[in-house]
């Protein structure tokens, strides 16, 4: 009755706060959400038990820039990332029954930036060159970047469809489904309870994949104004322009998370929400308890540091 009591009282707390849109993403039999000043990772152990990890969030990630229209959705690029990834390589750790183990931010951002290579590889330089194979046929700039970002869509759907073939990456899409359903919940400022979570929807506005659709999208308008110069060139765009593709990609999704009851704006967005039935699963109970516990915990961890420093509790519902 006592923790009961204390999520009750978070769960009002956050509610009254400044507005903050909490969000994370499934790793390996867990969740990590990510709070106003911390990031919070539970995993499920091999024994049952769940373990967190609580991590402090860099002012890189917290400060002016991270606020700052286009330039934070490069911050928000880099964060997911970083944080993402060592979410990860602590899950797998509590996977093997060795989460003390640490992971250097060398090997982190040595990851981080093979990821980076393999997705401007595969989504980027890839489709590139296979539309160059029809370049005969195509006899405008727009009609070259219509084939080419037609193909880039293609390797994406497919590169989805093959990796949810393989029962970890089903698991994680589990997960990843409960990491939804908990935050749909909240935002509907229900009881983090396992049969009021259940009832929600296993997609969301926020959601990476959905980025990733309206960053293919942004991508054919962007390549196509610049036109159609050399083979060299087109490749260099395809690679320094990515930060600027993101910038926008996640300002248009910024605008429909804090205009989904529109319409219009749902319809623009339904692709990729459409998409995210490839990368969610529906969860089982206790993967959904692994995703309330998480965000309970992220909740619990703003409020005491809002109570450490005096922060006034006020203001815009939270989501």
């Amino acid at each position: 009755m006592k923790m009961k009591a204390l999520f009750v009282a978070t769960l009002k707390w956050a509610i009254m706060a400044d507005r903050f849109y909490y969000g994370g993403q499934a790793v390996i039999e867990g969740v990590m959400m990510r709070g106003r000043k911390a990031v919070v990772t539970a995993v499920r152990r091999p024994s049952g038990g769940i373990v967190f990890n609580t991590q402090p969030l860099s002012p890189l990630y917290t400060g002016r820039l991270r606020k700052t229209p286009f330039v934070r959705g490069i911050i928000v690029l880099i964060e997911a990332l970083v944080l993402g990834f060592r979410a990860i390589f602590y899950s797998a750790n509590v996977s093997l029954e060795e989460e003390e183990e640490e992971i250097s931010g060398g090997w982190v951002w040595l990851m981080v930036i093979a990821s980076l290579g393999v997705v401007v590889a595969l989504f980027f330089i890839v489709p590139l060159f296979l539309a160059r194979l029809l370049d005969a046929y195509l006899r405008s700039s727009l009609a070259f970047n219509l084939v080419e970002g037609g193909i880039r869509a293609v390797i994406f759907i497919i590169y989805l469809w093959v990796i949810g073939m393989i029962p970890s990456i089903r698991r994680v899409f589990a997960y990843h489904g409960a990491e939804h359903k908990t935050i749909n919940a909240f935002e509907d400022n229900v009881p983090l309870e396992v049969e009021e979570v259940r009832k929600h929807g296993k997609a969301h506005v926020r959601c990476g994949t959905s980025f990733i659709f309206v960053v293919l999208v942004i991508a054919i308008l962007v390549f196509a104004v610049l036109g159609r110069p050399s083979l060299w060139l087109m490749g260099l765009y395809r690679i320094v322009l990515i930060p600027v593709i993101a910038a926008i990609g996640y300002e248009v999704i910024y605008f429909g998370a804090r205009h989904a009851d529109s319409a219009l704006v749902r319809a623009l967005l339904s692709p990729g929400m459409w998409l995210q039935g490839m990368t969610t699963r529906e969860p089982d109970e206790g993967q959904l308890e692994v995703g309330m516990e998480a965000l309970k915990k992220t909740l619990e961890v703003d409020r005491a540091e809002a109570e450490a420093k005096s922060l006034p509790s006020i203001t815009s519902t939270s989501a």
